[in-house]
């Protein structure tokens, strides 16, 4: 790089990326959350419409893991999501999310990567 250049900024996919990236758990197994009953999630996480979530509903607990994973900082996946839960619901839920946070959690953990591969 030249001495006077400014470095090339990121571009809005990387910049997303990156934010996902980060918050990361360092393995599925520290995902330790509730597998039943209802989970009511701070405003930080959803700041409108639905809140309170019960995980034996399917549709319920696929919204919850949606909102967690795209809105959530770390300590709030690992507070909320469960690892099993979320390899389970991993087929389906990829196609939820933007395929942004898909990429970076499928490049991180292997395993959503062979779950993903085996529904489609």
């Amino acid at each position: 790089m030249a001495p006077n250049a400014s470095p090339q900024p990121l571009s809005p996919s990387e910049v997303l990326r990156t934010r996902y990236r980060k918050r990361l758990p360092g393995h599925l197994g520290e995902l330790d959350g509730p597998t039943q009953g209802t989970v009511d999630l701070p405003l930080h996480v959803v700041w409108s419409g639905r809140t309170s979530f019960v995980l034996d509903r399917p549709k319920s607990r696929m919204t919850l893991y949606r909102t967690v994973l795209t809105e959530g900082q770390r300590d709030d996946l690992i507070a909320y999501l469960d690892a099993s839960l979320l390899i389970d619901q991993w087929p389906v839920l990829r196609r939820l999310v933007s395929p942004h946070l898909r990429d970076v959690w499928e490049d991180a953990f292997p395993e959503l990567a062979r779950q993903g591969a085996a529904a489609a």
